[in-house]
Order: C-alpha cells, then sequence, then structure tokens
C-alpha cells in the first residue's frame, strides 16, 4: 500500500491512497490517480509496488515523464519520497509504506523518517469531473485544532447570548455576516496571545462559523465534488464515499449536540421534525442530496446522519458511456424504449445508482408530454416544460396530515399525465402504479429494490400484497405482466463502479408464471483493471423485443443491428 501526493498549479494538493499492488495514471476514470489535460493519455502509466519499491512504468509517449528532472524511458524506480515525477502540468511524489520504501540501509535514522507518514496525508479516491476542483475535504486540521474550535464555539454562543442577538429576524446572509465578524473579534479578544502558530486563524474561523450556522464540518465534504456521500456515525466518527469506495474522513463534529444541531438545519426549513417522539427523518439538501437522519433513543451512539449527494451538473446518456455503465446499442435502446412509450421499473440494490438512471431516462421523454414525478423526499430533476413535482409529507405532531406515496398517486390520477414517474416503489403504492401502467399511462418509470430480474417481479408481487387488497396470485401476476415492459437492472461491484447487468423484456404470462427474456446483459470477466476495477463485456443476447416489431409495423425506423451478439467489449 502507498500513497500518492499531487500537485498542479492554483489547487490545493490532494493525495491519494493505493490499496493494490498498481495504480493507474491518466485521464481515464478507471485510472487511481486521475489526470486533466488533451496532453494526458487515457492510460499514461502505472504505478507498481513490488519487494524492492514503487516504480513507474511508461505506457504512453504522447507527454514525456521526468522524474528528478531526467526524462524515464520506459521504467524508473524504485521511488523516494523525496523523488518528484512531474507529467505535463502535475507533480507527483510517492508516499510508501515502511514495508514498501526502499532505503540505503547505512542510514537508518532517514529510514524512519521515510516511513514515517506525513501528517497531512488524507486518502482521496480519483476524481470523477470533467474539470478539476479544489478538494477542501483532504486538508487534515491540526491535532489541537478541535479543543480551539470548542473553545471559539462556546465563547461565541457565551457573547450571543449576552448581547441577546436576534437571530430569527435575520437573512441568512445577515446571520452569516453578524456571527462571522463576532467570530473575529473573539479570537482577535480573547484567544490571539494564546493561539498556537499551527492553528489557520482564518480556517478556525470558518470552522467555527460553519458549525455556528451551517452544518459543521460536513460543509466542505459537501463542497467537494469528489464526494458522493457522507456517512456520520457519531460526532467523531464520519464516513465518505470516493469513486464508490468508502474511507474514513479527517474531520470531526466538536459534540453530539452539534451533529443535532446540523441535523436540524436541515430538517427545519422543510417542515419536517425530529425529537425523541419521532427520532427519524427523510429530509433531503437545497441541491436535492437525499438526507436520512436517527437520533436517541434508536441511535445507541448518538445522532446519526446520511447524505447521498447528487451531482450539480446533470448528467445525461454520455455520461453512462462514459462511466462504462453500459454501451452505446444499450443506450439507444434504453432511449426508443423510453420515446415510444414503454413501461420500465429500474431495479438494483442500495448505491447501484437506481435514482440516477432513473433521472436520465426520464430526460428522453419528449417535452410535449405533461409529466407528474412522486417522491418520498424530491430527488429527480427533469428539465421538461410541462411538469409537475409532488412529495409525500409526515404526520403532524398531533398524528394528522399524513400524505402518503400512494395517497399521491392515486390523485395524479386525475391531473391528467401523459406520464406517471414514481421515484422508488416500497409499499401498497405498486398496486396503483400498476393500475395507471394498464389504464393509459404508458410510459411510466419507476425504482424498485432487487437483487435481480427476477427477485424484482417478486418484490413487487410483495408489495402488491402489502396493499391490503386480497387479490389472488394469479390476478396480481396478470397485472404486472400486462402492465411493465421492461426492467432494467444495476449493480454495484465491490471496486465501486456501477453498471447496467441486465435489461429484460417481459413477454407474458404462461402457467402462473410471468415470463421473461434477456435483451442485454454484462458479463464479468475479472477485476484486472486499475485499482482491481471490474472488467468484462456488455452483450445482446440476440433477443429482439415485440414492441419492435410494432414500431417496424407502424413505419418507425429501427436499428436491429443493436441486437446481434457482438464480439467482446473490453469495459
Amino acid at each position: 500500500m502507498f500513497e500518492v501526493l499531487i500537485e498542479t498549479a492554483n489547487r490545493d494538493p490532494r493525495h491519494v491512497r493505493c490499496l493494490n499492488s498498481a495504480c493507474g495514471i491518466g485521464r481515464g476514470e478507471d485510472n487511481l490517480v486521475i489526470l486533466q489535460g488533451w496532453n494526458i493519455a487515457k492510460e499514461h502509466a502505472t504505478l507498481n509496488a513490488r519487494r524492492g519499491g514503487v516504480f513507474i512504468e511508461i505506457l504512453s509517449g504522447r507527454t514525456p515523464i521526468t522524474v528528478n528532472g531526467s526524462r524515464v524511458q520506459s521504467e524508473h524506480g524504485p521511488l523516494h519520497r523525496n523523488d518528484i515525477v512531474n507529467i505535463g502540468a502535475y507533480r507527483l511524489r510517492v508516499l510508501a509504506d515502511e514495508a514498501i520504501d526502499v532505503v540505503p540501509a547505512k542510514a537508518p535514522a532517514q529510514a524512519a523518517n521515510a516511513s514515517a507518514r506525513p501528517e497531512s496525508v488524507a486518502p482521496v479516491p480519483p476524481v470523477q469531473n470533467e474539470e478539476p476542483a479544489q478538494n477542501i475535504s483532504t486538508v487534515v486540521a491540526p491535532p489541537d485544532m478541535l479543543e480551539w474550535r470548542t473553545r471559539v464555539h462556546l465563547a461565541l454562543v457565551r457573547q450571543m447570548d449576552l448581547r441577546r442577538v436576534d437571530v430569527h429576524g435575520m437573512t441568512d446572509d445577515q446571520l452569516r455576516e453578524k456571527t462571522s465578524a463576532l467570530i473575529e473579534e473573539i479570537i482577535e479578544r480573547e484567544f490571539s496571545k494564546e493561539l498556537p502558530r499551527t492553528i489557520n486563524r482564518r480556517r478556525l474561523a470558518k470552522e467555527v462559523l460553519d458549525e455556528a450556522i451551517g452544518l459543521g464540518p460536513l460543509e466542505d465534504l459537501i463542497e467537494d465534488p469528489t464526494v458522493t456521500e457522507i456517512m456520520v456515525n457519531s460526532s467523531s466518527d464520519i464516513f465518505i464515499e470516493r469513486a464508490g469506495r468508502i474511507e474514513k474522513s479527517p474531520v470531526t463534529f466538536t459534540s453530539d449536540k452539534a451533529v443535532l444541531a446540523a441535523i436540524e438545519r436541515i430538517v427545519a426549513p422543510l417542515g419536517r421534525r425530529i425529537d425523541e417522539s419521532s427520532p427519524m427523518v427523510d429530509a433531503r439538501l437545497a441541491d436535492g442530496s437525499r438526507v436520512n437522519a436517527v437520533i436517541p433513543p434508536v441511535a445507541l451512539r448518538g445522532p446519526s446522519l446520511s447524505i447521498r449527494k447528487f451531482s450539480k451538473r446533470k448528467l445525461l446518456g454520455d455520461d453512462l458511456l462514459k462511466f462504462g455503465s453500459l454501451n452505446e446499442s444499450m443506450l439507444h435502446f434504453l432511449e426508443m424504449a423510453v420515446r415510444e412509450r414503454r413501461n420500465i421499473v429500474v431495479t438494483g440494490g442500495t448505491g447501484s445508482g437506481k435514482t440516477t438512471l432513473l433521472n436520465i431516462l426520464s430526460n428522453f421523454i419528449p417535452d410535449d408530454e405533461r409529466i407528474v414525478t412522486i417522491e418520498d423526499a424530491a430527488e429527480l430533476k427533469l428539465s421538461q416544460p410541462n411538469l409537475v413535482a409532488m412529495e409525500s409529507r409526515p404526520a403532524n405532531l398531533e398524528g394528522k396530515g399524513h400524505i402518503s406515496i400512494r395517497d399521491l398517486v392515486r390523485n395524479s390520477l386525475r391531473m391528467r399525465p401523459d406520464r406517471i414517474v414514481i421515484g422508488e416503489c416500497r409499499g401498497g403504492e405498486a398496486l396503483d402504479m400498476l393500475q395507471a401502467m394498464n389504464t393509459g399511462h404508458e410510459g411510466s418509470l419507476t425504482t424498485a429494490h432487487a437483487n435481480s430480474p427476477r427477485d424484482a417481479l417478486s418484490r413487487l408481487e410483495v408489495m402488491v400484497m402489502m396493499s391490503s387488497m386480497d387479490l389472488p396470485m394469479v390476478v396480481v401476476r396478470e397485472q404486472i405482466a400486462s402492465a411493465i415492459d421492461l426492467i432494467i437492472h444495476q449493480r454495484r461491484f465491490p471496486c465501486g463502479s456501477r453498471k447496467v447487468t441486465h435489461i429484460s423484456e417481459i413477454t407474458g404470462i404462461e402457467s402462473g408464471t410471468i415470463q421473461t427474456q434477456d435483451l442485454f446483459v454484462f458479463r464479468a470477466r475479472d477485476q484486472g483493471g486499475a485499482g482491481g476495477r471490474v472488467r468484462g463485456e456488455f452483450n445482446a443476447t440476440g433477443a429482439v423485443p415485440e414492441f419492435y416489431e410494432e414500431l417496424a409495423d407502424r413505419g418507425v425506423p429501427v436499428d436491429l443491428s443493436i441486437f446481434k451478439p457482438a464480439g467482446e467489449i473490453d469495459q
């Protein structure tokens, strides 16, 4: 295992930790070290950890690689901590562990220094953005920053109480400006003489301000475009997900009260509540990111918070190709299926990317159709002009006013929708969704948790039974077979990559069993890609969907070549 320090102009340094013996370098998203620039190849070089140390091997000669100013011809190593590797506008340093790093035997003191990990190292997996962005969360505060943050925060609360500051009458900007000025005053008046030089005063003021009126240390993580999920297990135990991989974050809250305050700041503007009588809540941030919070007595280790961030940039079908989630034939077919009003269910496990895929599919709906979206917490971002978005609502303090997904689905049928898009089916609303699909609302979309397309059918049967309607199983299956046209199954692999593994068509029901046929499948071959990423092939099975025959009869031009089994496509 080793780490790589990456530096470039106009950007803070960032670190990447390689947990395998090989670490890819290049522009492609499969690399652990992603470098931007037209002169950087997709697979530019690789770092290989061997018994003697870490070696850099050149894979492309487009841009020369130098180590300490000397050009590398094919391979160079072992690399030491002070060696500077230049690739285009980037400078890299390999920070290897003692078991890998090679140091002359006659210099034991130097060996000890070389094997010691720098205090500022924080692992950062690869950035999947098109443009380099400042990675704020890699900055690790000095050990005593938490103590000083707590002291300044307590002084701030004391001063605001003494001055009887009326925060309720202020706008967000006014509150931030007033609080920021007060923090600067407190630091200057009370702590300037004893504040250690290792503490950055501006950083301290920002962290105190974030915790006082924002989301505390989560502010930097939310602004970091490389972080896709934030998991707060307790005030001092925060994990994040980058590029599909989970790692512990160096940032912490000062106390459980600070975590609870951050949760309340999230749920209060949405009209939702969290307290001992209602210790669980689903909510969202202003940008649509999904939030779930749990507090004591349900949470035994203190308030817990999970935030699933959404990309600030609207994802398109081409992004699925870029990330290797499917191939061009599959994307062409899905676009045709949505445009031609097929009823689609997107399935997969937790964190497999169902909602992201549903967002992309929804954007294939023509602009001249009326769409109604129904969600527990609003996450979908559709751009069509004729759109109505609805969100369920929990009960109030008196236990009244609860509006369920099922209530919204039934109401949507009276709103003259061309299509109904349900964020996720979890219960009895599945029956109402199937009825809508069977009564003139073709082209509707939804998601459901399942481990395979066949499991998705069983899940739908169970959810229909949760509607409290005593329907015979044969009737339920007939409803499913006649309503749903396609099941798209997406899977998250251990390496963090997400791929559409099945596109299956429901062909009918025979002898009481729903019949399906796979149109496209992904077959994993190995995990020999850069960083241990899964590799395999997307293949068509040769089956042609039944509705393509209808399109051909209507004179719609169709491309049947996409269904021909092709040769292997390396992903």
